[in-house]
């Protein structure tokens, strides 16, 4: 009982203190990352018109190492949808939202429960909810400990995949995947997708460091944003775990060869 009454309060409190910081407004006083040759559309092309909802942008836009390039306007990454806006609301229906994939724990979706857009389906993909309770507790403030954990956790796997299944079968419209502040958890899902499809490891990096930028955190600032060293940890785990990030694709989140071909296929041209 006190283990989840503490549970409980840490996860609360990080969930208010994530959305809280990162509420400051929409002008941010962050230089965004260096841009590398293979990034297409600029930080204002990517951000998505959605008030209320904090770092939502385009996962789009990245050119592949075999020259393809990742469809914008088909999947969308962004914080929790609990004070989205009713403009931001009808702007994602307008994209025809199929999926609204939520990978926060049970205590975090009930302080904020998402506001779930008119024709989409609330998925929850909970990745670090069976996670040692150490691991939980330090959801906050995103250390490498978290980061593994999205390997390591039982039923993380499961949850990373079922997005990315849901991404290969919407045939008709569009998908978004966020955590509570769109970043740490969110940003292991867009890495892994980016990867998957073929970007290049700095331009994936890139594409997690511009949570700082849309969160306006100062470098190191892993509480309100994020520092590459967490992502390094994830990676490395992935390795450890499965031998490396093709054995992690194959053998941890269960992808096949066509389930690959068909994301490919779905998210490149």
């Amino acid at each position: 009982m006190l283990r989840s009454r503490g549970l409980r309060l840490a996860l609360s409190f990080s969930a208010a203190v994530a959305v809280s910081i990162g509420a400051a407004g929409t002008a941010s006083a962050v230089e965004a990352p260096t841009p590398t040759s293979a990034v297409v559309i600029g930080v204002d092309e990517r951000a998505l018109p959605l008030p209320g909802v904090e770092n939502a942008r385009d996962t789009g836009g990245y050119r592949t190492t075999d020259g393809k390039t990742v469809r914008t306007g088909l999947v969308f990454r962004t914080g929790e949808l609990g004070k989205a806006s009713d403009q931001a609301l009808s702007w994602l229906t307008d994209h025809n939202l199929r999926f609204d994939e939520d990978l926060r724990t049970s205590y975090e979706i009930a302080m904020s429960p998402d506001r779930v857009p008119a024709g989409a389906v609330f998925h929850n993909e909970d990745v670090i909810g069976q996670a040692p309770p150490q691991v939980v507790l330090s959801t906050f403030s995103a250390g490498t400990d978290l980061y593994r954990a999205f390997i390591t956790t039982p039923g993380a796997n499961q949850g990373f995949a079922q997005i990315l299944r849901d991404i290969i079968d919407t045939t008709d419209g569009t998908v978004l995947f966020h955590c509570t502040a769109g970043k740490d958890r969110t940003g292991w899902m867009a890495a892994v997708m980016l990867t998957i499809l073929g970007v290049d490891r700095d331009t994936v990096y890139y594409d997690y460091l511009l949570s700082n930028y849309y969160r306006n955190a100062a470098p190191g600032d892993a509480l309100n944003g994020v520092v590459s060293s967490a992502l390094d940890a994830a990676f490395d785990q992935a390795n450890q775990s499965y031998g490396s990030f093709d054995g992690y694709v194959h053998n941890g989140l269960g992808l096949s060869d066509s389930d690959i071909a068909a994301l490919k296929a779905k998210m490149l041209s």
